[in-house]
C-alpha cells in the first residue's frame, strides 16, 4: 500500500455523482465525466489531483491526463492497467480496481467453461434450425481444471468450481499453500499441462505473460482440451491456437482476443469448435455497486492519509 497526503482545496475527477458514493469532504470539489463526452466539462482540471478513470473508457482518458498538472492519483476500475501504465504520467500513484471485477468474472468463466464443454452453441443454433439435435456432451464433472493465474480472480472461479465435483490445479508465479491445497509455481507448468482437461486463463498481462499460451503450451494439452482465456488477448499466441483450432484437436471458449476488439472476418470468428464473447466477464449488474465501494473507500483514505489499497505504481518525486 501507498500513502498519499492530500493538498486542501483538492479536487476529484470522477465518472459518477458525489452523492453516489455519498458525499465527498468538507472543502474538495468534483468535476464529473463518465468519458462518453470528448472531454471532461467544466473547468478548474489544473486543481484535480484524484482521477477516478470512467470503465472502459481509458483510452478516452488518456489524452486527459496531461492536462491535470497536480495529479496525484489514478484509479482505475479495471484489474488489468498494462493500457494505463505506459502513460502514467511521473509521480503519480496508479491504483487498479482489484475485488470489482472478482464475482462477474469468475461467474463468465465458468459459463463459458459449461457452455463450451456442453456445446451449447451447437444447441441454439439447433434451435434456431427448429432442430431437436440431441446427444451425449462433456462434463465438468470428474474433469481436471488448471487455473493459470491464483490471484483474485482464479481464486474466485475455483470458489465457484467447488460445487462441480471437479479435480482443481493451481498455478502462480510463485508456490505457496491455500486452504483449498497447493499453488503450483510456473515452473511447473509444462509437466501439469497436459493433466489437464480444462484450462482457464486469468494471469494479467506482463512481459513474462505476453505470449505464454504459445504453440509449446498448447502441444502439451491433451486432445480434446479446453483453453479458456478471461484475461487479456495477447497471452494467447493467436495463430498457434487457430493451428490447433483448425484441426480440430482443441477447445477455445475466449472472452479475450488479440485482436481486440475481433475485427470481421478474422479466422477466429469461423474456428472450429470456438466460442467467442465480447471481453463481457465484467460488464454485469455487479460491478458499479463495488466500484462505488471502492472509491468511496480510496477517498477514504486519500482523505485521511492513509496508505491506498490496489497499489500497482507508487508515485515517486
Amino acid at each position: 500500500m501507498s500513502s498519499v497526503q492530500p493538498s486542501s482545496g483538492a479536487r476529484v475527477l470522477l465518472p459518477f455523482p458525489p452523492s453516489e458514493i455519498g458525499g465527498l469532504p468538507a472543502g474538495w470539489d468534483t468535476v464529473v465525466w463518465d468519458g462518453t463526452d470528448q472531454e471532461p466539462l467544466g473547468q478548474g482540471l489544473e486543481a484535480v489531483e484524484f482521477f477516478v478513470i470512467p470503465y472502459t473508457f481509458t483510452a478516452a482518458a488518456l489524452p486527459v491526463l496531461p492536462r491535470l498538472p497536480s495529479l496525484r492519483v489514478v484509479q482505475s476500475l479495471s484489474a488489468g492497467v498494462d493500457d494505463l501504465l505506459p502513460h502514467l504520467p511521473a509521480g503519480v500513484t496508479l491504483c487498479n480496481a482489484k475485488g470489482v471485477h472478482d464475482a462477474s468474472t469468475a461467474e463468465h468463466a465458468v459459463t463459458l467453461v459449461l457452455a463450451a464443454l456442453r456445446d451449447i452453441p451447437a444447441l441454439v443454433r439447433a434451435q434456431d434450425a427448429h432442430r431437436w439435435a440431441r446427444g451425449f456432451q462433456t462434463a465438468l464433472a470428474d474433469r481436471t481444471v488448471l487455473l493459470l493465474g491464483h490471484g483474485a480472480i482464479g481464486s474466485a472461479v475455483e470458489a465457484r468450481l467447488r460445487p462441480f465435483e471437479c479435480r482443481v490445479l493451481r498455478l502462480a508465479r510463485t508456490a505457496r499453500e491455500t486452504r483449498q491445497g497447493p499453488v503450483h509455481a510456473m515452473t511447473e507448468l509444462p509437466a501439469l499441462l497436459p493433466e489437464a482437461d480444462v484450462v482457464v486463463v486469468t494471469v494479467p498481462l506482463t512481459d513474462a505473460t505476453r505470449g505464454l499460451v504459445d504453440a509449446d503450451f498448447l502441444a502439451r494439452l491433451k486432445d480434446g482440451a479446453l483453453l479458456v482465456n478471461v484475461s487479456r488477448g495477447p497471452v494467447v499466441d493467436t495463430a498457434a491456437l487457430l493451428d490447433e483450432l483448425r484441426t480440430g484437436r482443441l477447445k477455445a471458449a475466449l472472452d479475450v482476443t488479440d485482436p481486440e476488439p475481433l475485427p470481421p472476418g478474422h479466422p477466429l470468428w469461423t474456428a472450429p469448435n470456438t466460442l467467442i464473447t465480447p471481453h463481457a466477464a465484467a460488464t454485469t449488474s455487479a460491478f458499479r455497486p463495488r466500484a462505488v465501494a471502492l472509491v468511496r473507500a480510496q477517498l477514504a483514505r486519500y482523505t485521511a492519509g492513509e496508505p491506498l489499497a490496489n497499489v500497482v505504481s507508487a508515485g515517486t518525486g
